[in-house]
């Protein structure tokens, strides 16, 4: 087991708990949390490198590095772990982000080693995931990832932390019981005694007449993390009162297994449904990139507003993945590599001003570009990203996704395709609008004159992401043909691409 370089993504955040249990002091917490990450980091790179080798020499399959551990033998159900491209490119996503979301909670404020052991353990459930090629262990990863969310934001958080926590974790929850019910409905019905998504998708055994069941199940069921129209309540009160890093976590990557899993699951185990009921959720997701883009342009409060723009954003990575052609997806899985990047950096930024202002309301806020140019210029360059500016990461990604949706020559499809394009528009008011209000003209409180700039830490943690952003935007060629090996798979070949 310990040969296949993937069980390290689950046992260096293990390593990293048993650490943070015998830590004495805030020092060796950061120490821990801070190398343990780079450890994870070094891996996915690592990984990104042999993989990219394999598939250069040839190396054929749709997942390499596999491995299989029985071990639940009366429901055959294995440890199966396996990554392609998409994986990858997800796991490094991961891995940034844990390690910038630590430098940002470099000071975390009661009980620091409880709350990074509670932010590890979600991260492990985030790892297991993105590695897991079984439905069942899939499955469990994903309900690790959620679980600490709820004591995260009910004690670390801000505002009103108890009702949010509360209503993100029972919105997820109904949304895993939709998942759990589809899962064991895909096992039943392929006919085949495996929970091994490649065995079922080569298959493609499942009844007609029950993939018109468990599709909307599984789709919905994941969908609800991905903040798909109307059950996206959750996400802005849940965002609103979490602690900086589990934002960034949360919205950079944790959402991102929502789509992630309807792209998995949904589509490459029910090909048929999907094809005939994608419209139905084109509408659903259509409608959430739209709403989330006009909702942020009415919010006052900076965690808000990026919390409605999140929903608009990763509506368009589902948006996307309903096309069901290679353009688009490939699109959708970039635009969640994009968000991820480009959310966690505003979440980052948010906290770091707020922990200066203590406000986040932009009506009490103004001139802080001649106050903190640092955070201010890492702001604007936020707000670029988002609204597509060319060569940052938003450009590519959404501009992936419009071409490639609008190739389908369904009436349905491209008059949402131009409904979505609308969203670029409300983006660019409201980005604008916070930019203006922000960071420039007067300044509305005499007593943020005598505010810092940003940290060593928070420079560290700023600076990462944004070159991130800028590396998809100016080299997006290197991560479309990483995440296109995975198209030119068989497992893709069910579903007509």
């Amino acid at each position: 087991m310990f040969s296949n370089p993937l069980i390290y993504f689950v046992v260096i955040p293990v390593i990293m708990l048993l650490g943070l249990y015998l830590s004495r002091s805030m020092a060796h917490i950061r120490t821990v949390a801070v190398t343990g990450s780079l450890c994870l980091l070094g891996l996915s790179i690592w990984l990104l490198v042999d993989y990219l080798g394999l598939r250069a020499a040839g190396a054929e399959g749709a997942m390499l590095y596999r491995g299989d551990w029985t071990w639940f033998s009366a429901l055959n159900i294995k440890l199966s772990v396996g990554v392609d491209g998409i994986s990858i490119a997800m796991i490094l996503l991961s891995s940034i982000i844990l390690l910038t979301g630590s430098f940002a909670s470099w000071k975390i404020n009661p009980l620091p080693k409880e709350f990074f052991l509670w932010l590890i353990l979600l991260s492990i459930g985030v790892f297991g995931f993105f590695i897991s090629i079984d439905l069942f262990t899939m499955f469990m990863f994903y309900e690790v990832a959620l679980i600490p969310m709820y004591l995260l934001i009910g004690i670390w958080g801000t505002g009103r932390k108890e009702y949010s926590a509360m209503k993100l974790t029972l919105m997820l929850m109904g949304g895993s019981a939709f998942l759990m019910l589809s899962l064991i409905g895909i096992y039943y019905n392929a006919g085949l005694d495996s929970w091994n998504i490649l065995d079922i998708a080569q298959a493609d055994s499942i009844p007609h007449s029950w993939q018109y069941f468990l599709f909307p199940m599984a789709f919905v069921g994941f969908g609800v993390l991905g903040a798909m129209f109307p059950f996206h309540t959750w996400s802005p009160d849940g965002h609103a009162c979490a602690p900086t890093a589990v934002s960034m976590l949360h919205a950079g990557v944790l959402m991102k297994l929502g789509g992630y899993g309807c792209f998995r699951v949904a589509i490459y185990l029910m090909p048929f449904a999907a094809n005939e009921l994608a419209w139905i959720f084109l509408i659903l997701t259509g409608i959430s990139v739209v709403y989330g883009a006009f909702s942020a342009c009415v919010q006052t409060d900076l965690k808000y507003i990026n919390a409605y723009s999140s929903v608009s954003h990763c509506g368009l990575v589902l948006f996307a993945i309903l096309m069901l052609n290679t353009t688009a997806m490939t699109g959708a899985i970039m635009q969640m590599l994009s968000h991820g990047l480009m959310t966690a950096l505003f979440f980052a930024l948010i906290g770091m001003i707020y922990g200066r202002t203590h406000t986040r309301d932009i009506r009490e806020m103004g001139g802080l570009m001649k106050i903190m140019p640092f955070l201010a210029v890492c702001y604007v360059i936020a707000g670029m990203a988002s609204l597509g500016l060319p060569g940052l990461s938003g450009f590519v990604a959404e501009m992936t996704i419009f071409v490639g949706s609008f190739q389908e020559t369904a009436l349905l499809n491209r008059v949402f395709t131009i409904i979505a394009c609308c969203s670029i528009v409300i983006t660019a008011v409201y980005i604008l609008r916070v930019v203006g209000k922000l960071l420039l003209g007067p300044v509305q409180n005499e007593h943020h004159l005598e505010l810092t700039d940003a940290t060593w830490w928070e420079r560290t943690s700023t600076v990462t992401l944004i070159i991130c952003v800028a590396a998809i935007g100016c080299f997006p060629n290197f991560f479309e043909s990483l995440i296109r090996t995975t198209f030119s798979a068989d497992i893709f070949k069910v579903i007509g691409m």
